[in-house]
């Protein structure tokens, strides 16, 4: 009868681990870094980049961010967020999306734990809103989590539904 031992499981699931780039690798994909330290103007304000469907940015929470999201027309945008090294849950996580020319909002609270117990079920915390508006849509988002996070935006046209 074969008989396992402990280390032996534990470096098969390291191995594999690193064999496989592990989950971050996979949020990633194919997607390039953007350090989002540019000042590109929108809203009577300035974000750091510019976010699509080939780029993802990584940065530290507690914090805040702008960005911008260009659509062609009107779309679902969803920000997706993959946590690492989580410290503690913080009290709030805040996302706000602006319609082209900061017009209208659509502004998200979720509590700290919420937004943790979501990153720890599904593999990430992520928010959507409709924007009917063709062009630069500033989003923002702030949270006082403790933790660093790698965050990438999808874009589905309405029509798509």
């Amino acid at each position: 009868m074969f008989r396992r031992r402990p280390q032996a499981v534990a470096f098969i699931v390291w191995a594999w681990v690193l064999g496989c780039g592990g989950s971050r690798s996979d949020f990633i994909g194919s997607r390039a870094k953007d350090v989002c330290d540019a000042q590109w103007p929108v809203c009577s304000r300035v974000a750091g980049c510019i976010l699509g469907e080939e780029s993802y940015t990584e940065g530290r929470f507690p914090g805040r961010r702008q960005i911008i999201v260009q659509l062609p027309e009107a779309s679902t945008v969803r920000l997706r967020f993959f946590l690492e090294d989580v410290v503690a849950a913080g009290q709030e996580t805040v996302v706000t999306f602006h319609e082209e020319g900061c017009r209208e909002r659509i502004r998200q609270v979720v509590s700290g734990r919420t937004a943790l117990e979501s990153a720890e079920r599904l593999g990430e915390f992520s928010r959507e809103a409709e924007l009917s508006g063709v062009g630069d849509h500033m989003v923002e988002f702030e949270s006082d989590l403790q933790a660093r996070y790698v965050l990438k935006v999808e874009v589905e046209p309405l029509r798509n539904r």
